[in-house]
């Protein structure tokens, strides 16, 4: 096998692989050999007819799968052989068996970059210390209570905040239905902000069996984009207004809530203790994401463009798959791939970018992942999911399906690193005065 390597750009190399007529010929033989075996031509018997009329009849299938073949046994070996480090699939072209007998193809490949680790540990990053007021524990007892709370029909008076307000309605898009944007029995929690602010204000005063319009301008970040940045004309129908009975908050109101809780006063503990949990995990993230942020600062280099595009992709599968959760598409939802292509491309190479600073520090500091950072991954989406762990392993029994799983947890095992190495600045709730920063170091969310 001859390989030689031409360089089409600082990260992109093409490869021209060639096999001898010797390597190629005994392959050849027993492609015909095993055809002749499995096809039946009239006029010879199985396994007899002459290899100038299986070529007249099979030459361009030979051909093709024995060139598959072929380069599915000799990509790596030629990767090795020239000491190229691809980091994606390569884009493999001029696939030929020659007329000396010898068989040729290109394969185009993206290399790993070369870079130096800048500042990793050490990276100052500020925090916001984590308090629980009583506005949010009673903000959230108000959640609570309104989620108990019976409803009950209402005909006396029109639609108020805090109502359940049952429509029947249709959206108009510049004068055309939209086939998505209407339902008979839809139940909206007013002041709730589910269906937009405007929406919900517009229902404000109707009442029950009133029929209007009214044009509502989403904008452009509204979570549901079949409706984000558009101006919709809505035909509306109340068709029931519905108020709840709130009940008291007492320590009756707590044992409804459950039966751990015998006073008010423990329910309360829970929901703070609850909430200073959530504020951690978000903090947490929070934490990670502004790291990634610094490590990017601190490494300038090229990234792969076919990984960027492969990192693309992922990202539009990923929107997919939450809009046919919402039973969309691309189309239904007024985005199209070219568009999202563009969006997309920047968030990708940060990731991918990223993703490389990561792993060169975890060689560096020799951070690897063990049986039971494993152990405990399958463990988390075991309770996350309220599965058995020995499902959760099934599930990830499949190797394409592992990988990526036990990257994700390699990624969150040297950011967990980082974090530790991090000098932390704790800022007071409330305070924008920086002689007031805490610095602890080593200490993160």
């Amino acid at each position: 096998m001859q390989v030689t390597v031409e360089e089409v750009s600082s990260l992109t190399r093409k490869m021209k692989i060639v096999l001898s007529k010797e390597d190629v010929a005994p392959k050849i033989e027993d492609a015909y050999r095993k055809l002749a075996s499995e096809v039946s031509i009239k006029g010879f018997r199985k396994g007899k007819v002459p290899r100038k009329v299986l070529e007249k009849n099979y030459a361009p299938k030979v051909k093709s799968e024995l060139g598959e073949k072929l380069v599915q046994e000799t990509y790596f070996d030629a990767l090795s052989e020239v000491k190229l480090d691809a980091v994606v699939h390569p884009d493999i072209r001029s696939i030929s068996f020659e007329d000396d007998g010898s068989f040729v193809y290109e394969a185009e490949v993206d290399v790993r970059p070369q870079f130096e680790l800048g500042a990793y540990t050490g990276l100052e990053v500020e925090q916001q210390e984590i308090l629980v007021s009583d506005a949010d524990v009673d903000a959230e007892l108000e959640r609570i209570r309104k989620e108990m709370a019976p409803l009950r029909s209402v005909d006396d008076r029109g639609i108020k905040n805090g109502d359940v307000a049952v429509l029947k309605f249709e959206g108009f898009h510049e004068g055309k239905e939209m086939d998505k944007v209407k339902a008979d029995d839809f139940s909206v929690d007013v002041g709730a902000g589910r269906l937009g602010k405007e929406f919900e204000e517009n229902l404000v005063g109707l009442a029950k069996g009133e029929k209007t319009e009214r044009e509502i301008d989403f904008p452009v970040s509204f979570g549901n984009q079949m409706l984000a940045g558009k101006k919709v004309n809505f035909k509306i129908e109340v068709k029931d207004i519905k108020e709840r009975a709130l009940p008291e908050f007492d320590d009756e109101f707590a044992k409804d809530v459950g039966e751990n809780f015998k006073t008010l006063a423990d329910l309360k503990k829970h929901i703070s203790e609850q909430r200073r949990k959530t504020m951690e995990e978000v903090q947490s993230g929070d934490f990670s994401d502004k790291i990634m942020l610094k490590l990017l600062d601190n490494h300038d280099f090229e990234v792969p463009p076919r990984l960027v595009a492969y990192e693309v992709n992922n990202l539009i599968t990923e929107l997919e798959n939450n809009l046919t959760n919402q039973n969309m598409t691309l189309e239904s939802a007024g985005m199209n791939r070219d568009s999202l292509v563009e969006q997309y491309k920047d968030t990708a190479q940060k990731r991918v970018k990223g993703d490389f600073i990561l792993k060169k520090i975890a060689e560096k500091e020799e951070i690897k992942l063990v049986d039971e950072d494993i152990e405990n991954g399958f463990k988390r989406i075991a309770e996350k999911y309220e599965m058995a762990v020995a499902d959760v392993k099934k599930y990830f029994s499949n190797r394409d399906d592992l990988l990526p799983f036990m990257n994700e947890l390699l990624s969150e095992k040297i950011l967990k690193f980082l974090r530790d190495a991090a000098e932390v600045k704790i800022v007071p709730v409330g305070s924008a005065d920086a002689a007031k920063k805490e610095t602890v170091k080593g200490e993160a969310a």
